[in-house]
């Protein structure tokens, strides 16, 4: 009888229901990444300003840097897991690098706050894109309950973040256990639980990997799902050494936002022409589907420069122009733990009714395809910076309603759950089996763009505000919510009426 371990691909994704075991596993050890991850995340911008003393403007460029190069070290990270590493052994090397970071970040968050920050940034791109892929493999092709799953492991991924997200910057605010952390040492605590959450997902994983058969194995194993020939044991050494050689040039890098942009400028157009590369390579009908990939990934980069104001901007909003109140003084909560983790939890309740929906669709062949799902994230963005924008008018004094902000998220969230599953969904499906870890990290890499975007538009607003009243302040921002709510409806509409095209291109792919 087949074990576990020796299962081979047809095996593990021959599953009977709606969801293949080994999801609820790799759920977990996301779970608790992305606790580590959205923790951090959080924290960024607040303890900039606040411990730091950072200026509005100089906060929203760091906070773009960080997340762009976390982004773009998910396809650097997605690189090394195809060639040379597999899915598993970077996703492991990466969650210790998170940990040591987070360790560092706990013990002396003044002295090493970009120190830190560089092993995170490394440890994310290491991590982040192979689990994804491997949940991708889950499923064969032409299988439509794969995006049923990616939907509830995204409701894991923001489990995460819902919990990461509000707990750690409650925490370091004094929200949260003020009465057993003294303020000296509320911030070590929160970077402390960060370490901890993943901790916990690496020993999970640990506890997972008999059950994926084939999935994630190293190039050149016996049993990868990909046959080449086994790479020389000094290549994986090398990897590690280059890279622990490479945390004090990031750390550099992150810490003078004005090498960011070199970076950016730089990295994009690299990837772009090693894609052509690979692209070459491959039969046309395999192009076709890469081109059609690549139009998601250009849509990506504007949704998430738009969506990504929540960590950037949306952060010194919440600090300075939301209350506490809930559901008309029911309840009060820390304005940016609801900005930070608000959205994560909408997904939770969302996400298994999405997919749910999905599947229902599907069965009565009336499932939108990928193409218009993407077209519906952007216009539900649009409309939840509208009620961004909305705010405004139930402002007393410049403060207005946590209630009617939190219903943007809601809208907001609706749009991403159309898009962002989604997303990695399409990149498994379009991608030939040797270049998932690559095109993945496209995805990623996307992100990086949109982030670094983010950091640009939320700088803007910032620099726009200095020393204006709390009323000036709400209304610079709710203009410029508005504006981008305008270009999220436009972008929606351009790519449903560009879909006849890029359906050709997917060549059957839904």
């Amino acid at each position: 009888m087949t074990t576990e371990e020796h299962k081979s691909l047809a095996e593990v994704q021959n599953f009977e229901g709606k969801y293949p075991k080994q999801i609820w596993r790799l759920f977990f050890s996301e779970m608790w990444e992305r606790f580590c991850f959205y923790g951090m995340r959080g924290m960024l911008v607040f303890f900039m300003i606040t411990q730091l003393n950072f200026g509005e403007k100089e906060a929203n460029l760091q906070y773009g840097a960080t997340q762009a190069f976390v982004y773009a070290f998910t396809f650097i990270g997605g690189l090394f897991a195809d060639k040379i590493l597999g899915f598993r052994k970077s996703l492991f090397f990466g969650g210790i690098l998170m940990i040591v970071g987070s360790v560092l970040l706990s013990i002396d968050t003044h002295q090493f706050f970009f120190f830190g920050l560089a092993f995170i940034i490394i440890g994310t791109g290491f991590f982040k894109p192979n689990i994804s892929t491997m949940v991708g493999e889950l499923y064969k092709d032409g299988d439509n309950r794969r995006d049923a799953g990616f939907s509830l492991f995204y409701a894991g991924i923001n489990l995460g973040a819902f919990l990461g997200g509000y707990i750690c910057v409650a925490i370091g605010k004094g929200y949260m256990l003020s009465s057993v952390i003294d303020e000296a040492h509320r911030w070590n605590v929160a970077f402390g639980l960060a370490a901890l959450g993943m901790l916990i997902s690496l020993i999970n994983f640990q506890f997972t990997k008999h059950e994926l058969g084939p999935i994630g194995l190293q190039p050149g194993h016996p049993d990868a799902i990909v046959k080449t020939k086994p790479l020389p044991k000094w290549v994986e050494y090398a990897v590690y050494i280059g890279t622990l050689l490479l945390v004090p040039l990031i750390q550099i890098m992150v810490s003078k936002t004005e090498y960011t942009d070199y970076f950016m400028y730089t990295i994009g157009p690299l990837t772009l022409i090693y894609l052509f590369y690979e692209m070459s390579k491959v039969e046309s009908k395999e192009r076709h589907k890469l081109i059609a990939a690549l139009i998601f990934i250009l849509f990506s980069i504007v949704f998430w420069g738009i969506y990504e104001q929540s960590g950037g901007s949306l952060s010194i909003f919440a600090a300075h122009n939301l209350n506490d109140s809930v559901m008309g003084g029911a309840f009060r909560l820390d304005p940016n733990g609801v900005n930070n983790s608000g959205g994560a939890f909408f997904i939770i309740l969302l996400a298994p009714l999405f997919g749910l929906l999905w599947l229902w669709l599907a069965k009565r062949k009336m499932e939108p395809n990928t193409i218009i799902k993407f077209g519906l994230g952007f216009i539900f963005l649009g409309l939840g910076f509208y009620v961004l924008y909305a705010t405004r008018f139930f402002a007393v004094e410049g403060m207005t309603s946590l209630d009617i902000f939190t219903t943007a998220l809601l809208v907001i969230t609706i749009g991403e759950l159309c898009l962002s599953p989604i997303g990695l969904s399409i990149m498994t499906k379009l991608s030939p089996a040797k270049l998932q870890g690559i095109m993945m990290g496209m995805w990623f890499l996307a992100s990086a763009y949109g982030q670094y975007v983010a950091g640009l538009i939320g700088a803007g607003m910032a620099e726009a505000r200095e020393g204006d009243s709390l009323m000036d302040k709400l209304v610079t921002y709710t203009d410029g919510y508005k504006q981008l709510g305008l270009y999220a409806l436009i972008a929606g509409v351009v790519l449903i009426l560009l879909s006849p095209m890029i359906k050709k291109l997917m060549h059957g792919v839904n």
